[in-house]
């Protein structure tokens, strides 16, 4: 049978319909996202729990909050670099398996010390699998729909925080604080099996790395029948390429460096705020006068407005994406500012932590997106993971500070305040991200794109 001449990767999947396997593949991706949003936040819906039960400080909650934080972090930035080597695929999979197992068995924790490690260890598979799902997401989508797309996946963490939350409030009073982390740690088990029989490699990745022509083909073909037809794939570049570097060199390259560093820093700050809020508003809400049952489905709204990221995935595939997101941002900071003065009002308490959690939530949704666009393929994947890796340790941050200001005695005014700042600091970093950002040019890269017989 006679082939056509080469299929440019990319382009094929710009001209045809975002199909059933591609939904496929952004059902299992948000899946992931979903249940590492459930996983992370887990712990602050059953720290008020830990603290009656094991008869504990507040304070001392800190490490434990903070353990699966830092094994996010490591985990994120160890993954990014393999990903761009070894593949998207074994990773994720692989990933989904530690942290399932990991948040089984610390159900089964019997005291603070064994639930900090397991909850590190947790981590580091959480840590892996977010930038891998981010990544082979969006090497599987159009141009056009491209922020659309990852920021809808993305959805799922703040979802699947909140959904923590509502069942938390369930399952705690009848079956203890343990069932909320058995259930965590069995559904990613089961997505895993899901994984081994349907996950596909990144065909970008395969074009990337020169891989055989007939696993690209049969792949492709699942999106159009007449990449069945191909002699051989290429791929062109939208996102600025630096010849002769890839991973981390191409991150920290000259045209690269400022602008990683802007994404670190903004996603640094947004979970700042995010783990702050969601370790802490239970708590302290609680602290506050309002009963344990209130504070906590109080608190679940906070993650659930990230479904306004759907939205602003629109917006950045239309306008300029830095500045949409710095927006969201900067009313970020007034809002969550505003939490603080609003708890006297049970019902404008409500209004207002929604409202800052959809914004909230929408510009930290959006920005693995905006990540995924910075990067060429030969750094994509590192570009997303050390953004999501360094990032985390804003989540830390968040964790402690909360810990040292209620230490201090600050109010509940106070501690909102402090933490309405970094929203004002990642509008700006986001702002320097655009003026300083390389023009993007459609680059054709032959060299080690070309795949054929």
């Amino acid at each position: 049978m006679s082939r056509s001449p080469s299929v440019d990767v990319q382009a094929f999947i710009n001209e045809h319909p975002f199909g059933g396997f591609q939904w496929l593949i952004f059902a299992m991706c948000f899946v992931i996202v979903l249940l590492d949003g459930f996983d992370t936040a887990a712990i602050g819906f059953i720290a008020p729990s830990l603290i009656t039960e094991w008869n504990i400080s507040r304070p001392a909650l800190a490490p434990v909050l903070s353990a699966a934080l830092f094994g996010l972090a490591f985990g994120a930035l160890l993954a990014g670099p393999l990903s761009d080597r070894l593949g998207r695929r074994v990773l994720l999979i692989a990933s989904v398996v530690i942290f399932g197992v990991a948040c089984l068995a610390s159900a089964f924790s019997g005291d603070l010390t064994h639930l900090t490690i397991l909850r590190f260890i947790t981590g580091l598979g959480l840590g892996a699998a977010m930038p891998n799902a981010v990544t082979i997401m969006s090497e599987f989508c159009p141009d056009r729909r491209r922020a659309t797309l990852i920021n809808l996946m993305f959805c799922g963490f703040p979802l699947g925080a909140a959904f923590g939350g509502f069942l938390a409030a369930w399952m705690i009073p009848a079956f203890g604080w343990r069932s909320v982390l058995m259930l965590g740690g069995a559904t990613p088990l089961l997505l895993a099996v899901l994984l081994l029989i349907a996950l596909p490699e990144s065909v970008r990745y395969r074009v990337a790395h020169a891989h055989s022509v007939d696993k690209i083909r049969a792949t492709l073909s699942r999106i159009g029948r007449s990449a069945a037809n191909a002699a051989s794939f290429v791929m062109t570049e939208q996102a600025h390429a630096v010849p002769g570097k890839s991973g981390i060199r191409l991150v920290l390259s000259r045209e690269y460096i400022v602008g990683s560093v802007m994404l670190w820093l903004t996603y640094f700050m947004g979970l700042v705020i995010f783990y702050a809020s969601i370790n802490w508003m239970p708590i302290l809400l609680k602290e506050a006068g309002l009963s344990a049952h209130r504070a906590t489905l109080i608190s679940a709204l906070f993650p659930l407005g990230g479904v306004g990221a759907v939205l602003c995935g629109v917006l950045m595939d239309r306008f300029n994406p830095n500045r949409i997101i710095a927006a969201c941002y900067a009313l970020t900071a007034v809002t969550v500012y505003c939490i603080g003065h609003a708890v006297g009002n049970i019902s404008l308490l409500i209004v207002v932590v929604f409202a800052a959690g959809v914004l909230m939530n929408t510009a930290q949704s959006s920005m693995p997106a905006l990540a995924a666009a910075f990067y060429p393929t030969q750094g994509r994947g590192t570009g997303v993971a050390w953004m999501l890796g360094i990032g985390r340790f804003g989540g830390i941050a968040g964790s402690f500070l909360v810990a040292e200001l209620t230490r201090q005695h600050f109010t509940f005014e106070g501690i909102f305040a402090v933490v309405a700042v970094p929203g004002v600091v990642a509008c700006i970093a986001l702002l320097i991200k655009q003026a300083v950002q390389p023009r993007s040019a459609s680059v054709k890269v032959n060299d080690i794109g070309t795949v054929s017989h």
